[in-house]
């Protein structure tokens, strides 16, 4: 049957709308962006790295099984995890991402290490998928050192523990609770025969949060365990499972650090030379302290934090012209709006109201954000 002329302009017509629909196809696949492919890892000590800046580590060092990781656009996730340890030794891996230099292998860009009396704000956001069918602790790290190194053991670490299943714990024992970043901590210190270590455990599990790395850093050195001369040389977050751990899963991680143009840390401009005057008045079972700041350097201060450590036994019950983070242990005292500023020579005073078990003595120390003080 010869096809009338209606029929043949309809055949040229689907034809041609084919073609163009054809040509369109072919032009999106050869613009648009490729999505890429997550990246596994089952190598002990592999690595890769996200978001041009960072970097994912499988990191199985504490057994033989099999540990595969897959590192994604804004984090990883454990999708193998065999095998088991002990959970009163250390765990078997520790999967993280990070910025900064481990062992030789820097982020790409990154400003670390950096003199901790250098930086102003360290701010660094994370998130967490956790399971149940699992021993571990999900931590981020926080890796000190009095040289800028980029290979080995450093000398301090911070541990954050965001949440921990099973019977395990930090290293050392607790040495009291403490108010930081807003939030409170358990503190456990100790050493672990290579490294001092001070860990902050949540006393129940967060999933996410954003905050200063260098909050966490000025304790360590409110606590003797870190200098202002010394050196922020990496910030990693992740897991160490010590049973099983598929499933587990850095959702996001983000890391930053902002330098200062003064010579402290937390501090926006001006010296932090100063004196520390600490009156007591104690009765038995409990005390008052009125506590006066006199800037003695050349610069005015904006914004101040007073770092100390109560005597064991003494706690604090109350407070007033100053923020006070934690109520016994490492105490940290932040300003107020209305003395946030110290001129060069001039004073700031806060007082607080707590009880004791028979000790009214002072602490031993006093930095300003992060400076030793003179006591009066």
């Amino acid at each position: 049957m010869r096809p009338s002329p209606h029929h043949a302009r309809r055949a040229r017509g689907l034809l041609g709308a084919l073609l163009t629909s054809l040509v369109s196809l072919v032009a999106l696949l050869t613009t648009a962006p490729v999505a890429q492919a997550d990246t596994t890892i089952c190598e002990p000590f592999g690595t890769t790295t996200i978001q041009g800046r960072y970097v994912v580590q499988n990191n199985r060092w504490g057994t033989s099984a099999t540990q595969c990781i897959t590192a994604t656009d804004s984090g990883f996730r454990i999708t193998q995890a065999d095998g088991s340890v002990p959970t009163n030794g250390a765990p078997k891996s520790y999967p993280s991402v990070y910025n900064g230099c481990h062992y030789t292998n820097c982020s790409p860009g990154t400003n670390l290490p950096a003199q901790l009396g250098s930086i102003s704000t360290a701010p660094s956001g994370i998130s967490f998928n956790y399971v149940n069918n699992a021993v571990y602790d999900a931590a981020y790290d926080i890796w000190l050192d009095p040289t800028p190194r980029t290979d080995g053991v450093n000398r301090t670490e911070i541990m954050i523990w965001f949440n921990k299943v099973g019977s395990v714990q930090p290293i050392g024992s607790p040495v009291g609770n403490a108010n930081v970043g807003g939030r409170d901590w358990q503190v456990w210190s100790g050493n672990n025969g290579s490294n001092d270590v001070l860990s902050f455990v949540a006393p129940s599990a967060i999933s996410n949060w954003n905050f200063d790395v260098m909050d966490f850093a000025r304790q360590a050195v409110s606590r003797g365990l870190a200098q202002n001369n010394w050196y922020l040389t990496s910030v990693q977050a992740g897991f160490e499972p010590w049973q099983n751990g598929a499933g587990l899963a850095v959702t996001s991680f983000s890391s930053s650090v902002n330098k200062g143009s003064s010579g402290d840390p937390g501090t926006p401009g001006g010296s932090t030379a100063c004196k520390v005057a600490y009156g007591t008045n104690a009765w038995q079972g409990g005390f008052t302290v009125d506590v006066t700041i006199t800037n003695t350097g050349a610069s005015p201060v904006s914004g101040w934090k007073l770092a100390f450590t109560l005597p064991s036994g003494q706690q604090i019950t109350n407070a007033w012209n100053a923020n006070l983070s934690g109520s016994s242990g490492a105490i940290t005292a932040s300003n107020v709006s209305h003395n946030s500023e110290l001129a060069a020579g001039g004073q700031a005073t806060f007082g607080f109201q707590g009880t004791s078990s028979g000790t009214s003595a002072k602490p031993s120390a006093f930095t300003l954000n992060g400076t030793a003080c003179a006591t009066a």
